[in-house]
């Protein structure tokens, strides 16, 4: 397992490593990038008054509306550099372009590299990729290219199909996938119906995108267990977007995601951009290093997690982050309680009396939110819906609304046209 040297460094050193690369950044964004320049005049910031991590909130942060909203205004090379054009998902609005030049391409290798050698990966290891690897999406070609860099065997399977994917792991013996771990239910429920025995593969991880399955506290979540119940494979979980261009990875201990600081400082903020201490719900607000088309400083991703500083037993000194809480908009309040959208997944996914399900919030005639659980049931009954109910009141306290609807139904509102990934939660607010 390859472990970068700084990764092995005492967090004071990590912290000297990132304050010489902040002030390169600093240096670099004041030359070339058209937003920041604006942003450091608007905001009176002497850039070279600020000369390590601890200077950041000197910085005001950037939301994704800025981002969203002057997009090209971040780019800091020529168009005739960009390589490669990506787009975020959009899930919280307008889709953000980011570009890559060369070198990016090369550092988002490194990071996938580093990333899938931190989940045990080696030359020996044949992984196939059940996800997108087309539409822009910068996800999937990284991981192409980070497998390629660690030397190991690689299948562009693509997203869905349970036939095919089963097809692929009996000819080729892939012993790693790469996939969304509701999509992995799915692989199950298929070898099952098809008396595949799957504990009889060739398969013995699985690196686990886009979807969380394990809780805070790092135990696994009614997904993790799903899968976990069924199918005895190690089970690696990430966290990434496309704005950072990095990802973090869990080792072997399953401990959170380890943070890579050679290409990102990451601060976890409160409502008032404050500094949470470890083991406190903060937002995700990073700072790219080595980045050249578009780099960003102090940009709040939305998304909430914890961290923890203490030494992993892998031998990483580095910060580990939980896995999402939920993301910042998609708070929901409801009749006195607070939500995420993660905690009602986990419910519903729970249920057997559940096959597909979309989470919808919206606005009632007084301002306040209102629940809408789309739900495909395992059959229509007043049985299954008074089961359905009373379960969610026992969670929950409260009993959002629930529409009953066909699993065909459930899965044309998952996947709207055009869509890179499936929509669990529609925010008409």
């Amino acid at each position: 397992m390859y472990i970068p040297d700084i990764e092995l460094q005492s967090p004071a050193a990590i912290r000297q490593f990132q304050a010489k690369e902040l002030r390169h950044l600093l240096g670099y964004l004041r030359q070339f990038s058209p937003f920041y320049r604006e942003w450091f005049a608007l905001h009176k910031v002497n850039t070279d008054e600020i000369r390590g991590i601890e200077d950041l909130s000197r910085i005001p942060t950037v939301s994704k509306e800025d981002l969203q909203q002057r997009n090209w205004d971040f780019l800091c090379v020529h168009k005739s550099k960009i390589a490669e054009y990506t787009t975020t998902s959009g899930t919280l609005g307008k889709p953000v372009i980011i570009p890559l030049t060369v070198k990016d391409l090369d550092r988002l290798t490194y990071n996938e590299y580093i990333s899938f050698s931190c989940a045990g990966g080696t030359d020996e290891d044949i992984y196939q990729l059940m996800l997108t690897l087309d539409r822009q999406f910068m996800a999937g070609m990284a991981y192409y290219s980070g497998i390629r860099k660690l030397g190991a065997g690689v299948l562009r399977v693509g997203p869905g199909v349970p036939s095919l994917q089963w097809e692929n792991i009996r000819r080729i013996q892939p012993t790693v996938i790469v996939a969304v771990p509701s999509f992995i239910l799915k692989l199950i429920a298929f070898a099952e119906e098809h008396q595949i025995d799957i504990n009889a593969s060739s398969v013995k991880k699985a690196v686990c995108i886009g979807e969380n399955i394990r809780n805070v506290d790092f135990s696994l979540n009614l997904l993790g267990k799903k899968i976990a119940d069924k199918w005895n494979i190690q089970l690696f979980s990430t966290y990434a977007s496309t704005e950072m261009q990095t990802a973090f990875t869990e080792c072997k201990a399953g401990q959170g995601g380890h943070h890579h600081p050679e290409l990102l400082i990451v601060e976890l903020l409160d409502e008032q951009d404050q500094p949470v201490p470890p083991g406190t719900p903060g937002e995700v607000t990073i700072t790219t290093l080595g980045v050249e088309a578009m780099p960003l400083l102090r940009y709040k991703t939305g998304d909430i997690c914890q961290y923890y500083e203490e030494p992993c037993s892998c031998g990483r000194q580095t910060q580990r982050l939980s896995p999402v809480i939920g993301r910042r908009k998609q708070m929901i309040k409801y009749k006195g309680t607070t939500l995420y959208p993660p905690a009602l997944y986990d419910l519903l996914s729970d249920m057997e009396e559940v096959k597909e399900f979309v989470v919808e919030v919206f606005s009632n005639e007084i301002g306040t939110d209102e629940i809408l659980l789309h739900v495909a049931p395992v059959e229509e009954s007043e049985d299954i819906d008074r089961r359905i109910k009373s379960y969610l009141q026992a969670k929950l306290r409260v009993i959002p609304q629930v529409k009953y609807g066909s699993v065909q139904e459930i899965l044309k509102m998952q996947f709207p046209e055009g869509s890179r990934k499936p929509v669990k939660f529609l925010d008409n607010r």
